[in-house]
């Protein structure tokens, strides 16, 4: 039922091996099937990926680690704080390596299997080399990735302790990219890489059949974007519902990208086919820092069919919508992930998005494979920890610059927001750097500031006028 179509030319191939370019053209090739057979189909399987098994290419090998059928949760917490009404998240994060990619892996290791291939090698940024890198492992199948120098260290963690070979080659993925198609033109290892093998879209379609079963069709879904395939993926998946006669309505797509990493929002914005590529890009978002997005064009396409938008945002708003996210819902989402809520706000902010519209925000992986935002977390916790005891501190040392005090009166004028004891703590620590002294008066031990205390009050002050 599934066959090969050039979206440049409309040239058409077997189904098998896939293929990405067009041998004609060089166009890009995907899957394309007799859709008017699709009219008949109806999802009886358990809600996982696999229901869809008769909208995807036949495979023969099925092989499942429990991936797809993820959650579609209302986000009740974000509602009541933003004013929008019909907010949700897919949560893909629930997937058996904590993100979307698992749906690539099950149907690409189907694939290989099927092919009698024993060896997968792949390109990636992090999570399709986790995702591969288990399945092949429970599978028997041996796994290379190519990653770039700058990787979510979670991500490659997952990927050596399921026991991959992992070459690092470039510094983003668009190079990595160039290495693997050596690679398997050299080896004839299964192609794995999502931009050079069109089932990895067919794979990710499946996201938008189990929106449409959970909630219909939403008014917008938002997508991150890196290669713009995830977004051109979930636009196939509601294009072929309404071809197969299930849906008469269709969401306006909205493709988000980082500022520092935008070439398709960028044509977006400045009206033009191909992506505009930056020099030197860069995001702290590793999952959608590519320079040159092979799907760029469709992402596009798809972007402007659906009558949707294009929109940056940055890093600071992509790592605030992070905290949110898992404040109010309790959904830790990679930074990638979490561009997705910090560009609904903006865009409902500047009036392009109605508040009451249905709105679904794809999460696709965990915030606990990128370490290195759990790193600055940790470092700005510390940071705070340690300003707060620089503050109390030098509080004490401005009550005691007025008149000397006791204890229980210091512990009294900060407010009682600390242990007595936390504050005699405090006192011991100044008395041993000599910033203030102690005498007895009346039975009490008071406390004075020293002319070294006063020097210190000064650089404060001098700091404090530094960084105005």
């Amino acid at each position: 039922m599934a066959f090969l179509e050039c979206t440049a030319c409309g040239s058409k191939f077997n189904a098998f091996p896939p293929q990405i370019s067009c041998r004609n053209c060089g166009g890009m090739l995907e899957y394309r099937y007799d859709y008017e057979k699709f009219r008949a189909v109806k999802f009886t399987e358990r809600f996982s990926f696999w229901r869809y098994k008769q909208f995807l290419p036949e495979v023969k090998n099925v092989v499942s680690m429990g991936e797809g059928g993820t959650p579609l949760h209302k986000a009740h917490r974000v509602i009541k704080n933003t004013g929008f009404t019909n907010f949700y998240f897919k949560d893909e994060t629930r997937n058996p390596t904590n993100s979307f990619r698992d749906r690539c892996a099950a149907l690409l290791v189907s694939n290989a299997l099927d092919l009698g291939c024993r060896s997968i090698v792949c390109a990636t940024n992090g999570n399709l080399g986790a995702s591969l890198a288990a399945y092949c492992a429970k599978f028997g199948l041996a796994c290379y990735v190519v990653v770039p120098r700058n990787v979510d260290m979670g991500k490659l963690a997952q990927m050596l302790v399921y026991d991959a070979v992992v070459e690092e080659y470039g510094e983003i993925v668009d190079d990595s990219l160039r290495r693997v198609g050596e690679i398997a033109r050299e080896t004839g290892w299964y192609q794995g890489s999502f931009e050079l093998n069109p089932l990895g879209l067919e794979a990710l379609k499946t996201i938008a059949y189990e929106v449409f079963e959970q909630m219909g069709v939403p008014d917008w879904f938002i997508v991150s974007m890196g290669s713009g395939g995830t977004l051109y993926a979930v636009w196939k998946g509601f294009k072929e519902l309404e071809k197969a006669g299930k849906i008469n309505a269709l969401p306006k797509m909205v493709g988000v990208q980082a500022e520092g990493c935008s070439p398709i929002v960028n044509a977006y914005m400045w009206k033009t086919r191909e992506p505009v590529l930056k020099t030197k890009p860069f995001t702290h978002a590793l999952a959608i820092w590519v320079r040159n997005p092979t799907y760029g064009v469709l992402a596009l396409k798809a972007i402007r069919e659906s009558d949707g938008l294009a929109v940056a945002v940055s890093d600071e708003e992509i790592f605030t919508a992070e905290k949110e996210i898992a404040k109010f819902e309790g959904i830790f989402a990679e930074p990638a992930s979490a561009a997705t809520y910090a560009a609904a706000k903006k865009l409902a902010n500047q009036g392009l998005m109605d508040k009451r519209d249905k709105i679904v925000c794809l999460i696709t992986g965990s915030g606990l494979k990128a370490t290195d935002v759990l790193q600055a977390l940790t470092k700005k916790k510390k940071t705070a920890v340690l300003g707060l005891e620089l503050s109390t501190k030098e509080k004490i040392l401005r009550m005691l610059s007025e008149k000397d005090a006791y204890g229980y009166q210091l512990w009294k004028e900060l407010g009682k927001v600390m242990t007595r004891a936390a504050v005699y703590q405090h006192l011991n620590e100044l008395l041993s750097k000599g910033l203030i002294a102690s005498y007895e008066r009346d039975g009490r031990k008071f406390f004075k500031i020293t002319k070294r205390g006063v020097k210190v009050l000064q650089a404060f002050d001098d700091l404090k006028l530094l960084l105005a």
